[in-house]
């Protein structure tokens, strides 16, 4: 099960933490924090690349470069369109852009579970405390 804590801090900004001691700034749009939505792009990145990254090199092809831009606009004022994620690679050799292509569309298409989750429309329960 995955599990973050979300919680404002003392300095009247936000942040999320998990079990293992990670934690991320979060806010509006100043400096030094990350936007909500820009969590869910670097999730939607993340989660591409962490597995496309080792698939690739298990198959014998370390790429010299492994980066990719993540990036939506909204289309409602709470609605995001389409997430387009851009690779930006360099390639140790040619056949090297062969097995990339193949594993990162594998990855997309079966394994990164949150644009799977995105584009399957997972549901998202909300429990509030009742007033006592």
């Amino acid at each position: 099960m995955a599990n973050v804590r979300v919680e404002r801090t003392e300095d009247g900004g936000f942040r999320a933490t998990n079990a293992r001691g990670a934690e991320v700034r979060i806010g509006g749009a100043e400096d030094g924090v990350f936007t909500p939505v820009e969590l869910l792009l670097a999730a939607v990145g993340g989660c591409n690349i962490v597995t496309v990254e080792p698939l690739t090199a298990k198959r014998g092809h370390r790429l010299v470069r492994l980066a990719m831009t993540v990036q939506a606009e909204k289309v409602e004022p709470s609605k995001l369109g389409p997430v387009t994620v851009t690779y930006d690679v360099e390639l140790p050799s040619e056949d090297a852009g062969e097995v990339f292509r193949a594993v990162a569309e594998r990855v997309h298409e079966k394994y990164c579970t949150v644009s799977r989750s995105l584009q399957e429309g997972t549901e998202v329960r909300l429990e509030v405390p009742e007033s006592d």
